[in-house]
């Protein structure tokens, strides 16, 4: 799609830039931010695969927003869904059958993986990963919760404690019942493997062995990101989610897969776990489910679980739980990613564009340790030093340890294309729908930009 909301002429453009960012910096309180540190763009409008600034600099979005916009920004379809939602009703309480909320559930059961056929609303990604795990917990009677280091559930309560990555450390009171492990990463490897099946199979004996000193008794669910996001794009090794699903089983431990980020198409299928056949017991979801447009999210259900609250109340509920302008917007978006093929061009993109492109790319450039991914869902790993695997910054780093990062994310602005990074990584998740030209024109921009990153290299 092209833009049909063209920039402010340049005569107001700086003037009106001034007031959204005087008015940002005086009353909005970012998230994960040093608030006076920071000096967020000013944006005009979006549309597709771009937004742009008041200046009328337009960015190629290489980030998908935070990795939600799966049908780009301003899809007319979905926005046309929202009006006229809007017009017939724009909201109603949780507890009454709804149209949009029906059939918004409906149409997510029919894609889940297996007989989840249960649908619990939530506004986001967080709030269902509370919700899993509360299920989680009623269901089995117990209280522990096992999840990986490196994964991020979310910024509530009980989703930061299972997230692994270090925002979780000031709110870890160490007392919410959380318990973390290795999961199967080769590249850096914590288990000393050389092929991704020994790094399967000795990541599966590492939980079967946190596990056993744990307590199986004690333990109610395994929380994992199908294939995980933030924390890198670690597409697992064949057999071994299919490996946690067997040893839950056997201890009677509920399996959950968090699919917020990698749902929706993202990975070239509707959810990530039908890449290796696996089903889990709960699976969570938000982002993608409608694009971002109206905050959505949720968690679907098995029937073992469902069948706990056939009589029993659930404890747990949303003011605005399955809101009918957020659900009109999931109908909507599901529609426009079944009739555009959407699923199918992210597969195909990721298999002839964005791999053969990021991998051409690596070869020519010293900073690039790895490439790893599958659809529209891609990281380089970038590194001082090829031979011993070395991180570009530091782990967490910020301020002057940042500085290579820092430098390779400024010149692909300056670029004109925004990207996501995090860590000593770059990961590439532009819009599931981007355009053949609009992703080679985002990899040319990102094969120069890391011309800048090389300068570091040992």
């Amino acid at each position: 799609m092209t833009p049909h909301d063209a920039p402010p002429p340049p005569a107001q453009g700086p003037a009106q830039a001034a007031a959204v960012r005087a008015a940002d910096r005086a009353h909005v309180f970012h998230s994960w931010s040093a608030q006076g540190l920071i000096e967020p763009l000013a944006v005009a409008g979006a549309e597709g695969s771009y937004f742009w600034d008041y200046d009328g600099k337009r960015y190629l979005d290489f980030c998908s927003a935070l990795v939600y916009t799966n049908i780009g920004y301003q899809h007319p379809k979905v926005v046309a869904a929202i009006q006229a939602q809007a017009a017939k009703l724009t909201t109603f309480a949780p507890a009454f059958a709804i149209e949009a909320r029906s059939e918004a559930a409906r149409m997510i059961a029919e894609r889940t993986p297996g007989d989840l056929d249960k649908i619990f609303f939530t506004n986001g990604g967080a709030e269902a990963v509370e919700n899993a795990v509360r299920m989680a917990r009623l269901h089995t009677g117990r209280p522990k919760v096992l999840s990986a280091y490196r994964s991020y559930h979310g910024g509530t309560q009980t989703a930061v404690n299972v997230t692994g990555d270090p925002r979780r450390w000031p709110s870890d009171t160490g007392t919410a019942g959380v318990v973390h492990f290795w999961a199967p990463f080769l590249y850096r490897s914590p288990f000393h493997a050389s092929t991704e099946e020994e790094e399967g199979a000795r990541a599966l004996r590492h939980l079967e062995d946190t596990i056993a000193f744990e307590g199986p008794g004690t333990i109610a669910a395994v929380v994992l990101e199908t294939i995980p996001g933030t924390a890198g794009i670690m597409v697992p090794p064949p057999g071994y989610l299919a490996g946690v699903r067997e040893i839950c089983d056997r201890h009677g431990i509920v399996f959950v897969l968090d699919e917020v980020m990698a749902g929706f198409g993202r990975t070239g299928a509707w959810f990530a776990a039908e890449h290796f056949d696996v089903v889990p017991d709960l699976l969570t979801f938000a982002k993608g489910v409608n694009s971002g447009y109206v905050p959505l999210g949720g968690v679907a259900i098995s029937p073992e679980i469902a069948a706990t609250f056939e009589t029993r109340p659930y404890p747990g509920g949303l003011t605005y739980s399955g809101h009918p302008l957020a659900c009109a917007a999931a109908v909507a978006t599901i529609e426009v990613m079944a009739e555009e093929r959407v699923v199918e061009r992210a597969a195909d993109l990721g298999a002839t564009v964005l791999g053969p492109g990021l991998r051409e790319i690596a070869e020519r450039h010293p900073c690039v340790g790895e490439v790893r991914g599958t659809g529209v869902f891609w990281a380089l790993e970038l590194v001082r030093d090829r031979e011993t695997r070395e991180p570009l910054v530091p782990y967490n780093a910020s301020g002057e340890q940042n500085r290579p990062m820092a430098a390779f994310a400024a010149a692909c602005k300056e670029s004109g294309l925004w990207p996501f990074v995090n860590m000593n990584r770059t990961h590439v998740v532009p819009p599931c729908n981007v355009s053949e030209a609009e992703a080679k024109e985002g990899l040319e921009v990102l094969d120069a930009a890391l011309s800048v990153a090389d300068e570091y290299v040992l």
